[in-house]
């Protein structure tokens, strides 16, 4: 092997190895965020208790991700504002987590 295969294989394997590893991850952290931050008024498994049910939700998950960052006046708080704390990527994450729950 040329010592330039070896130099793309030794720096290409592990960016593509990071990136496959860290979905899980990403998906992890999302579950996370929301038992954390909105389970306690949606539901641990996105059933509804004092806010709505997000199970099966018809929204987009990036109408979700819009809503935790950008906050919305029509809606009740705490959804008014954007939920502190919580960046971008971490909305995304939750929003596809939610988008999962059947």
């Amino acid at each position: 092997m040329t010592s330039a295969k070896l130099l793309v294989l030794l720096v290409v394997t592990p960016l593509i190895t990071g990136f496959v590893v860290s979905q899980p991850a990403f998906a992890q952290d999302g579950a996370a965020t929301y038992k954390a931050k909105c389970a306690a008024c949606h539901g641990a498994e996105g059933q509804g208790k004092v806010g709505p049910a997000l199970k099966g939700t018809s929204i987009s998950a990036d109408q979700i991700a819009g809503l935790l960052t950008k906050g919305d006046d029509a809606k009740k708080p705490p959804h008014k504002k954007a939920l502190s704390g919580l960046s971008a990527d971490d909305a995304k994450a939750v929003a596809e987590y939610v988008k999962s729950l059947k």
